[in-house]
């Protein structure tokens, strides 16, 4: 403390750090320590660097519907000198009932009920649409096989405004519940492989996950809503694949047809045994939808998910008058029985597991050094879809080998390649030398083949600042039929879909708005 006459630049030279000014001190200078600091939330550094929204998750399924909202914390890893803004914190603001989808019949969803379940969920969460930042749709099972289901869910994401809308197929749909069920978290922690099977109203799907990545998916056409009953015990409704699952019982069932209180014990327990079967590769593997996981060695423990997980792990007793508690019941006593040689691990999300309740929402600008063949034909573009195979691009690239990898991936994805558009994220590391970029560019025009030949854009997007010559060389040099963009600077993965703003000049960047899936146990960061 002192009440000498002393100036900021008596300071910078060392003297009279550790003080204080009192009322009556000698000085022309302020210090930040003498102004009271106040919260942290207030201060303009950190509202800078940190972003609150508030989500929402629409999740339609085979037997059930939805709705999850979600208060989401982002925060700019501004120490990185990065661009985007990463969830931190997500809390879960209200969760609606599980409603049960509502059909008009075989092949449309009842939009209106639907519209009804969604605005009850506004209500109960006290929300109105204009306080939802962002969101996303989501469209699984045999709910997507509705010819309305892809514009319900359209409608959905148009009317949120800057909503995810993904319908995933079988594959998609095994990654979501692997990721969402806290499977994929389980194994990352304990570095081993894990198998999560998702059980849902119309499908089961099946994830192999080691240390916390999938490395493989199928489907079986087993679940637990395929056979319903009215009041009175009558079949009200009846899929195609119940109707099959009940004639491989030795069950004759037609709609109408009258089915006691135990008349659902016998189709269940073989559909538990065929289930086991299925997954162990010992037969039925007509049952199979994709093909079967190519091999289930080294498996240390298995997770259920999806709504009958409820009652395997007996977190429900109630009865939907369908084939939900016979199912897992019949499951549960054949896992206590040893049917599956591995450890019943403890229960993640079970009938939550799809239904995320958030998607992220950042924004990036790309490099300057983008690559736009025809700005007008490629830009703007909302909501495209972005894979991220699992590659390195470090020392010789291997174009066939590359290729291969690129087009697994999009087949883990249900992408059709040259029906579909979709933007490629890649990390590139290594020299950007010619030969190798030349390799790339090869890869990318071996696994895009019949998008090449459709003459549809190809959307490439790199972390590395190689965007002119990858373009060039796909366009100017090899001259592909595709309009090809090519952006650098950004960095993206699975499970997020970006917006593509127009060229701003005179940077030459283009703004890319990403939209990511949020998971609430993430071992990917």
């Amino acid at each position: 403390m002192t009440n000498q006459k002393h100036t900021l630049q008596d300071h910078l030279y060392g003297a009279d750090h550790g003080h204080r000014h009192d009322a009556d001190s000698d000085h022309d200078h302020d210090h930040d320590h003498d102004v009271p600091a106040g919260p942290l939330e207030e201060n303009p550094l950190w509202v800078h660097d940190n972003i609150a929204l508030t989500s929402v998750g629409i999740d339609i399924g085979s037997a059930g519907t939805q709705v999850i909202f979600s208060r989401l914390h982002l925060r700019r890893l501004g120490e990185d000198l990065q661009s985007r803004y990463f969830v931190v914190n997500r809390e879960t603001l209200y969760q609606s009932p599980v409603a049960l989808t509502p059909y008009l019949d075989e092949v449309r969803i009842d939009e209106r009920a639907i519209g009804t379940i969604i605005d009850q969920a506004y209500a109960g969460a006290g929300l109105h649409p204009d306080n939802i930042d962002t969101g996303s749709v989501i469209l699984t099972g045999e709910a997507l096989r509705r010819e309305n289901a892809q514009a319900i869910g359209e409608l959905l994401a148009e009317l949120g405004g800057e909503f995810v809308c993904a319908a995933a197929g079988h594959h998609m749909e095994a990654m979501l519940a692997a990721y969402g069920s806290g499977a994929a978290k389980v194994s990352h922690e304990r570095a081993a492989r894990i198998l999560n099977v998702d059980i849902g109203g119309g499908t089961t799907k099946l994830a192999l996950l080691e240390g916390g990545k999938v490395v493989g998916t199928a489907a079986i056409h087993i679940g637990g809503r395929l056979i319903v009953l009215d009041g009175e015990g009558r079949i009200t409704r009846l899929d195609p694949a119940g109707a099959e699952l009940a004639r491989l019982a030795g069950l004759k069932w037609r709609l109408g047809t009258r089915v006691s209180r135990t008349g659902f014990e016998t189709p269940a327990g073989w559909m538990a045994e065929a289930l086991c079967d299925a997954v162990l590769h010992e037969k039925h593997r007509s049952l199979y939808l994709t093909d079967p996981l190519a091999t289930l060695e080294g498996i240390s423990g298995v997770m259920f998910s999806g709504g009958v997980s409820e009652y395997v792990y007996g977190r429900e007793e109630r009865d939907f008058d369908d084939l939900g508690r016979p199912l897992g019941l019949a499951l549960r006593q054949r896992l206590e029985d040893g049917r599956l040689p591995w450890p019943l691990l403890p229960a993640g999300e079970c009938i939550r597991a799809t239904a995320f309740g958030a998607s992220e929402y950042s924004v990036q600008l790309s490099g300057n050094t983008v690559y736009v063949s025809q700005p007008g034909e490629l830009l703007p573009r909302k909501n495209l879809q972005v894979l991220q195979p699992s590659v390195s691009l470090e020392g010789e690239i291997d174009a066939g080998k590359l290729s291969g990898t690129i087009r697994e991936h999009l087949e883990g994805f249900d992408v059709k390649e040259g029906e579909a558009d979709f933007a490629l994220a890649f990390s590139w590391s290594g020299a950007p030398s010619y030969e190798r970029i030349a390799a790339f560019a090869r890869a990318v025009t071996l696994a895009l083949e019949r998008t090449i030949r459709q003459r549809r854009p190809v959307y490439l997007i790199l972390d590395g600042d190689i965007a002119q010559t990858v373009g060039a060389i796909l366009k100017e040099d090899w001259a592909i039929g595709s309009e090809v963009l090519v952006l650098d600077g950004i960095a993206l993965r699975d499970f997020d879909y970006v917006d593509l703003g127009r060229i701003r000049m005179p940077s030459c960047t283009v703004p890319v708005t990403i939209k990511s899936l949020v998971f609430s146990q993430d071992p990917r960061g």
